[in-house]
């Protein structure tokens, strides 16, 4: 073969070779942008703290900010339903939030538990009473947690498999709220900081074993907020808000895009 003709040869081969793997990637691509996405959950997962709601969304507050919809924005699935709500329970999330879910259901993400191992009330016991009234309000909350909580999210996990049985689900837990030594001169003790970190730990911990016990991932948020807890000096999260007590304690925008986000999408 001339040298011109086995140019031309090995050109036409290459040429075909690189059209061939360009068009699997753009299958690849077509593949993974036809993800149908549902997220569930509580206040965490509606973005509450973030601000821009939804207005149609109502006392869900469900929020252009939060890590459903920009994950959502980043990868353009072929659908996307938002459930999650605002003060949502287990209970919540099984008799209103599973509609979108059917047999092509691919994703779906949750957080969930916070709310029913009473997140709220243990707050405002330990920012209103004494050290050890709060840290007794603590035991109750771990103690529910170890006897009913289990079970609550069994029965959303399991309703989650019966309806959406392909999805693969991603629990995203919660993060530690105060950077201990840190820079708050006021407001509550350390002892009781470390107690309200502790019990977050001790809600991941629980939740983290009946996801992988129904074959979910738990998408583990305590690294991604580390070092910007409150009395951080750089905080995604907001302390109490008398001025919008709501949004007391939950992610800022910055928590939602820096500290949720990158585990759902490290984990979808």
């Amino acid at each position: 073969m001339k040298m011109s003709r086995l140019v031309a040869f090995s050109s036409s081969l290459l040429l075909g070779t690189l059209l061939a793997l360009t068009g699997a990637g753009v299958a690849q691509a077509q593949e993974s942008a036809a993800v149908d996405y549902v997220a569930l959950g509580d206040s965490y997962a509606s973005g509450v703290g973030a601000g821009s709601y939804d207005s149609g969304s109502g006392d869900c507050k469900r929020s252009t900010r939060a890590y459903p919809a920009l994950w959502e924005a980043a990868n353009n699935p072929a659908s996307f339903a938002f459930t999650a709500c605002s003060g949502a329970r287990t209970g919540d999330v099984t008799a209103g939030q599973l509609g979108p879910l059917n047999s092509g259901t691919d994703l779906v993400s949750i957080s969930i538990g916070g709310n029913d191992a009473g997140f709220s009330d243990v707050m405002t016991t330990c920012v209103l009473q004494s050290e050890a009234t709060c840290l007794n309000r603590i035991a109750t909350a771990r103690a529910y947690v170890d006897s009913t909580l289990p079970g609550q999210l069994d029965s959303v996990y399991a309703a989650i498999s019966a309806k959406a049985p392909s999805a693969h689900v991603v629990v995203l837990g919660y993060p530690r709220f105060y950077q201990l030594g840190g820079s708050c001169l006021v407001g509550l003790s350390e002892a009781k900081r470390s107690a309200i970190n502790g019990a977050a730990d001790y809600l991941n911990a629980a939740t983290a074993k009946r996801a992988a016990d129904h074959g979910f991932t738990f998408g583990d948020v305590t690294s991604t907020f580390t070092g910007h807890e409150i009395c951080s000096g750089d905080a995604w999260l907001h302390s109490l808000d008398l001025l919008n007590i709501g949004q007391s304690y939950h992610p800022t925008a910055a928590g939602q895009s820096g500290g949720y986000l990158p585990v759902l999408s490290a984990n979808a």
